[in-house]
């Protein structure tokens, strides 16, 4: 029936059909700027292909009825029979067999692998984030098992393939696998070394029987874990697959699913093995020392998980800002809109060069054995994930306010990404993990602290606010009075002297003098939109603004 009581108008029309990497400046420029010549042909293919793919009617729709239905967990057959088993929703298995597809779990052995694949992972998140949660694990398991030749040269192949297959199968039956983690225990959290789950030795080299539980245990239907436990040596990692090679399933009870703040689409289950078959990874004892690898790899995925959100949720309220108009302009066109807008903007492309500086240091770890850029990795990546991760959720929440009460309401999208803001920082360790992680790295590791100062050291003299922070960061790393305190501090300061440095020397001046103004040299409130008036905020919105 026609409506007769009133004409809908000054409504943003739907943000669909547009290319979320294509239309990216500052994402398509790092991508250029870090990858070869060579490379840079087939890159701006396989992303402009997968930015079109997320910014499509199909891929949102993908997005939200994954999300609007979430896994349910079969633990018995109809005739009682224990099968474990958990069931998605088929736009949750599309989702994640494009990531599969397009790349997104094979970045260690192709040139420019990592940056390549972060800035997939970067432009796919933005259609959904929580399948990315096996993608990350599984790009991420490939290091650790590395320790172990034999290991690495069985699974590498099937962990980096661009096939998605459904279903618990051997692993030897299928062209490509999943894989999740399990390091966390209900009485110890982030203190793995208090796990009490148990490995007792089989007859068999390198054979254990795992006894204990998972607190957390993220993609219950991954084809195998990297797990810690307690063997007769210490603390050590193990692979343990969900269906053993004889085709028979592991012993592997998932009690109950999660029922989590956000991150609806994915399941985290509590998990219990009793009698559970795995395989050491590495030497026992060293269990930490060889999922560190995994971890660090996952808490970069974090960084860059937490940047697409961002510029999602920015993207979002710049749309809605060029289509809506309030007191006879459009809101995009007024002075405190636009300077709420910019500081957004400075956020995610702040995010967005170092999310890419980070993977091109991966890169150059990869294909050279650079020792300098490892050790540069050792703190800017904590580091990172510490402050990304935290500005995430402040960013979402201002860029939900920009649309009103139209950004309050679910089919906005917007409550979708709020939900999922806090998740990174919490994954993978939460802030003060990072944050005391920068510091025993900070006194074990100086080659690490030169790396990293060399690195801010690029862009010296070219800002004064730079400078000065720089000069400030160096008395706070020098001052050891009560340092651990004083953690968080002084990694927030380093996260930010490292994008002021990588914006000073990559991003458009506009970029770089509002940065530096607000986040180096204290000219900005506490809020968003309490940028200094006098700079140039016209153009720091227009390079943020999606490019047709």
């Amino acid at each position: 029936m026609a409506a007769t009581t009133h004409t809908v108008s000054n409504q943003a029309p739907p943000l669909v059909g547009y290319d979320v990497y294509g239309g990216d400046r500052a994402l398509t420029e790092g991508v250029e700027r870090h990858l070869a010549p060579e490379l840079l042909e087939q890159a701006r293919q396989e992303l402009g292909d997968l930015g079109r793919a997320a910014g499509s009617a199909q891929a949102q729709d993908w997005g939200a009825q994954a999300n609007g239905n979430p896994p349910v967990l079969r633990t018995h057959d109809r005739y009682g029979h224990r099968i474990d088993e958990v069931e998605f929703h088929p736009a949750y298995h599309r989702v994640l067999g494009k990531a599969v597809t397009s790349g997104l779990t094979d970045a260690w052995g192709r040139p420019g692998g990592h940056v390549r694949r972060a800035a997939g992972f970067f432009v796919w998140s933005q259609a959904e984030a929580g399948h990315a949660c096996p993608v990350s694990m599984t790009h991420a398991a490939v290091p650790a098992l590395r320790v172990d030749p034999e290991l690495a040269a069985e699974w590498e192949p099937r962990l980096t393939s661009h096939v998605y297959e459904v279903g618990l199968r051997p692993a030897a039956e299928k062209a490509g696998v999943l894989f999740g983690m399990g390091m966390t225990e209900k009485q110890g959290g982030s203190d793995v070394r208090a796990n009490t789950t148990a490995a007792k030795p089989l007859d068999a080299a390198g054979e254990y029987l795992l006894t204990g539980h998972k607190w957390f245990c993220s993609a219950p239907m991954s084809d195998g874990f990297l797990v810690l436990a307690q063997a007769p040596g210490g603390l050590s990692c193990f692979l343990l697959p969900r269906v053993l090679p004889d085709g028979t399933r592991n012993a592997f009870a998932v009690q109950r699913l999660k029922d989590k703040l956000g991150n609806k689409s994915n399941a985290s289950a509590e998990v219990e093995f009793d009698g559970t078959w795995a395989r050491l990874v590495g030497e026992e004892g060293r269990g930490v020392r060889t999922i560190i690898e995994m971890v660090a790899a996952t808490r970069l995925d974090c960084v860059i998980g937490s940047a697409a959100l961002v510029r999602q949720a920015l993207t979002q309220a710049v749309h809605h800002a060029e289509h809506r108009s309030a007191f006879g302009a459009k809101l995009i066109d007024q002075p405190l809109m636009r300077n709420v807008l910019a500081d957004l903007a400075l956020e995610s492309e702040a995010a967005t060069v170092l999310m890419l500086r980070l993977a091109a240091a991966y890169d150059a770890v990869q294909d050279s054995g650079d020792e300098q850029e490892r050790a540069f990795l050792r703190l800017a990546v904590p580091a990172a994930k510490y402050w990304v991760t935290k500005r995430c959720t402040p960013a979402v929440v201002e860029a939900l306010e920009c649309l009103g009460g139209n950004g309050y309401v679910e089919e906005s999208g917007l409550p979708r990404l709020l939900r999922e803001s806090p998740l990174n920082s919490i994954w993978e360790g939460s802030g003060n993990v990072q944050a005391l992680d920068v510091l025993r790295a900070l006194q074990r590791e100086p080659q690490a602290l030169n790396a990293f100062l060399q690195e801010i050291g690029r862009a010296r003299g070219a800002d004064h606010r730079l400078d000065a922070a720089i000069k400030d960061l160096f008395t706070e790393l020098a001052d050891l009075t009560g340092l651990e305190a004083r953690a968080r501090r002084v990694v927030e300061r380093m996260a930010l002297v490292l994008q002021g440095s990588l914006l000073v020397r990559w991003a458009p001046a506009q970029v770089a003098d509002a940065f530096c103004a607000s986040r180096l040299g204290g000219d900005w409130g506490t809020a968003f939109g309490t940028l200094p008036h006098t700079l140039d905020l016209r153009s720091v919105v227009e390079r943020a603004r999606i490019v047709n």
